[in-house]
């Protein structure tokens, strides 16, 4: 599969793979994204059925790893840190413990290897009700959300997967919700067993207001990465890279020179 990605930074310098989160995309690292390539050579892919990648079904934690891998290859890159939020975080703990030669160091951010229960349905109802066709502006879709989602930012989130059709009146959704609806319990699941280990240093970077972050769960991270270290932003919640991004940018990079602090 072609994934589309958005670069950063100088290529003669280390490669850096960011994977986002479910219903995000590479547009929402494109800040955190410009700011590590200072430092780094960054790759921001848009994972299957998200932003500009194509859609595909399943939507498994094995098909995008295998999407993952391939688009390495294609681009010759052998190596290099792998960052991953949320949904996307899973899928790196995952392509870390079984492709550990393809991962320098690995980032993890607000997300642990466990399943998180409580699913998207009500968003996926939300949007699935707007008729797109008629849909005359971004303005009236926020409106029409706003009962589902009463949250503002959660909002302006789910918006940014809205698009203007290129043929025909109205918008579309960029997101295959088809597909994520399909595989949820899998999405929200653990996408690691038990002999997964990945020996490489790790980095947790979790957010002290997340409903993510569970502290009585750090202790049980060495089972899977015996080489990790949990930092907090004690007030950030689940998006770190954006809620405090100078902070987020600094102790990634510190990590990923060689630098290490934390629990």
């Amino acid at each position: 599969m072609n994934l589309f990605h958005r670069e950063f930074g100088d290529s003669t310098k280390s490669p850096l793979l960011v994977l986002h989160g479910l219903l995000g995309s590479s547009r929402n690292w494109q800040g955190a994204g410009s700011d590590l390539g200072k430092h780094f050579h960054v790759h921001c892919l848009d994972l299957r059925n998200h932003g500009k990648s194509p859609h595909a079904f399943p939507h498994s934690y094995d098909a995008m790893r295998d999407d993952v891998i391939e688009w390495m290859k294609g681009r010759e890159i052998e190596s290099g840190h792998l960052l991953g939020h949320s949904m996307g975080g899973k899928l790196a703990m995952k392509i870390a413990c079984e492709n550990p030669e393809k991962v320098r160091r690995l980032v993890l951010v607000d997300i642990l290897p466990k399943r998180y229960p409580g699913s998207q349905d009500s968003e996926y109802d939300a949007m699935n009700a707007i008729d797109l066709e008629k849909l005359g502006s971004r303005k009236e879709a926020d409106e029409l959300l706003e009962k589902a989602v009463p949250d503002w930012g959660k909002r302006q989130f789910l918006l940014t997967n809205l698009s203007r059709r290129k043929e025909g009146p109205g918008f579309c959704w960029v997101v295959n919700i088809k597909a994520l609806e399909a595989n949820q319990r899998e999405i929200e699941g653990s996408p690691l067993g038990p002999e997964d280990r990945f020996e490489g240093e790790t980095l947790f970077v979790m957010g002290g207001e997340s409903k993510y972050s569970e502290p009585s769960d750090y202790p049980g991270l060495n089972r899977y990465f015996p080489n990790r270290v949990v930092e907090v932003m004690e007030e950030s919640g689940h998006n770190p890279h954006f809620e405090f991004r100078e902070d987020f940018v600094s102790r990634v990079a510190k990590f990923l020179d060689g630098g290490d602090t934390g629990i």
